[in-house]
């Protein structure tokens, strides 16, 4: 199982607090204030499935979907 960092964790409880949805845009003002590279967290999230998006790499009008929490 791989270990979840301070980062995935925020990302997901952001997600979580804004019920399970939100678009990337409003995810990412959110997560770049506390760390950089939103898209690769969001890529590894969803290869590991905690996360969906349409596409390889999520874009500004892209809706990212929460599926499981790390708690899970």
């Amino acid at each position: 199982m791989v270990e979840l960092t301070n980062d995935d964790k925020f990302l997901l409880k952001v997600l979580k607090d804004h019920g399970n949805q939100m678009g990337y845009k409003e995810l990412n003002d959110i997560c770049s204030e506390k760390f950089e590279g939103v898209r690769l967290i969001l890529k590894k999230l969803k290869s590991l499935g905690f996360v969906d998006y349409e596409g390889i790499m999520p874009m500004f009008n892209s809706v990212i979907k929460m599926y499981k929490s790390p708690e899970e």
